[in-house]
């Protein structure tokens, strides 16, 4: 055959399969229905939380003679079948509206960094590229729920993992660390009276106007002057009420706890609100010394985090259920890494990234408990392995957004997943 011949006839030949794959598209796309929630609160562990001793059990160790296994005994839930471990005993009442992803794996596992990347984003760190957070892209494609509130609230420390990336800063997230003062630059100081923040935006109007003249077409400067009037608006009193907890009655806020469990009282009312999606930090203040990366002496205490953990998520899951709104809100338990079952030098555990477990809740998922079944020391998935890009291409499907489509850096098509496949089961 000439090499003019093959050349064409391997150009058809391609050309037709790429067709083929392109018309056969659009019906495994939609093979995986979509979910019906409208509100995400995603619950970051930061550190690693080490599923062995949470929400994938398995036989006692023992750390002082170094034998691998589980640090506390385990304990019945109200799924038959699944356990967890003795200090989620108020999670275990309502596993039935929970599924713990047991078989979550990545390749990352000696930087903190760069898993808590992957765990936020769904794929490995680029040097070209910076993708958007699963935060962001909810944000973008659903926008908020409601007037007055933003799309996607964090209760924890910025940076860029958890940041719009790409898609530009009307995907990002307005942030707050104190449930007291509010979300941060938003909050009035206390010797600024009405009158004279009246005289400041009249100001403020004046460089606005100015700028749009001067900076026709500039998207830059069209992103910051959007920024600026959507925190206006965030200032005013509907929208910071949300934050004021003193309306919830007390026996209600002592079912969540302190700390923790407040900022998940918070997240309710956001959504009640409006906000489509809330990321909140757990341990801001390493109550066990070390958080949930725990190394060494941080083992000793770990019991304090679960618990807190465990009293708080299920007062969560109650408060949305009796005010109708679990099926409509999905709860994730997210954490850049496990542990492993073998203890280190000083009694604690490393960092473990092939087997570890992400936790889903409410969403009006058809919720089994638990699902992948991992090794005997919870180490290597044994059936059901998922992927992180499966996770998130879950949880997008149960935010009712299309796992298969595209999203644009510029021009470039960037896919919404790295190749992601919804959990069908999980999806009624």
């Amino acid at each position: 055959m000439k090499r003019r011949n093959f050349l064409i006839d391997t150009t058809a030949t391609a050309t037709a399969t790429a067709s083929a794959a392109v018309l056969a598209a659009p019906a495994s796309a939609h093979a995986v229905p979509f979910g019906k929630a409208e509100h995400c609160i995603m619950i970051w562990l930061g550190g690693g939380m080490a599923q062995i001793d949470t929400f994938d059990p398995k036989a006692m160790g023992d750390a002082k003679a170094k034998k691998a296994g589980s640090y506390y005994p385990s304990i019945d839930t109200a799924v038959s079948g699944v356990q967890v471990c003795e200090h989620l005993k108020h999670t275990a009442e309502v596993m039935d509206r929970v599924t713990a992803l047991r078989t979550v794996n990545h390749n990352v596992v000696d930087e903190h960094a760069a898993a808590t990347n992957r765990m936020h984003t769904g794929r490995p760190t680029s040097g070209t590229v910076q993708y958007p957070s699963l935060g962001s892209i909810i944000a973008h494609e659903r926008g908020a729920a409601a007037e007055g509130v933003p799309a996607y609230m964090l209760i924890g420390y910025p940076n860029l993992t958890r940041g719009p990336g790409f898609l530009g800063q009307q995907a990002g997230f307005v942030y707050m660390t104190d449930l007291e003062t509010g979300p941060a630059g938003l909050a009035r100081p206390a010797d600024i009276h009405t009158a004279r923040q009246r005289r400041r935006e009249r100001v403020l109007a004046a460089v606005r106007n100015a700028g749009r003249e001067r900076f026709v077409n500039d998207q830059l400067f069209a992103e910051y002057d959007a920024a600026v009037g959507e925190s206006l608006k965030l200032a005013g009193p509907d929208f910071m009420k949300v934050f004021d907890l003193s309306a919830e009655s007390d026996v209600l806020r002592n079912d969540y706890g302190d700390g923790f469990g407040q900022r998940l009282l918070a997240s309710r009312r956001m959504c009640e609100a409006g906000v489509r999606f809330i990321e909140v930090s757990h341990n801001m203040n390493f109550r066990n010394g070390t958080g949930w990366d725990t190394h060494n002496d941080g083992q000793l205490n770990q019991h304090l985090l679960i618990q807190e953990l465990d009293q708080a998520l299920a007062a969560l899951i109650k408060d949305l259920e009796f005010r109708k709104m679990l099926d409509k809100t999905l709860i994730i338990i997210n954490s850049e890494f496990g542990r492993p079952a073998q203890f280190d030098s000083g009694g604690g555990r490393g960092h473990h990234s092939k087997c570890f477990s992400m936790v889903l809740a409410g969403g009006g998922l058809n919720h089994c408990g638990g699902y992948g079944v991992s090794d005997e020391l919870a180490m290597n998935p044994v059936e059901n392995a998922v992927g992180v890009p499966d996770a998130f291409a879950t949880i997008l499907a149960t935010m009712q957004i299309d796992s298969s489509k595209n999203l644009y850096d510029g021009d470039r098509p960037v896919p919404i997943t790295d190749q992601g496949q919804a959990i069908a089961a999980l999806l009624r």
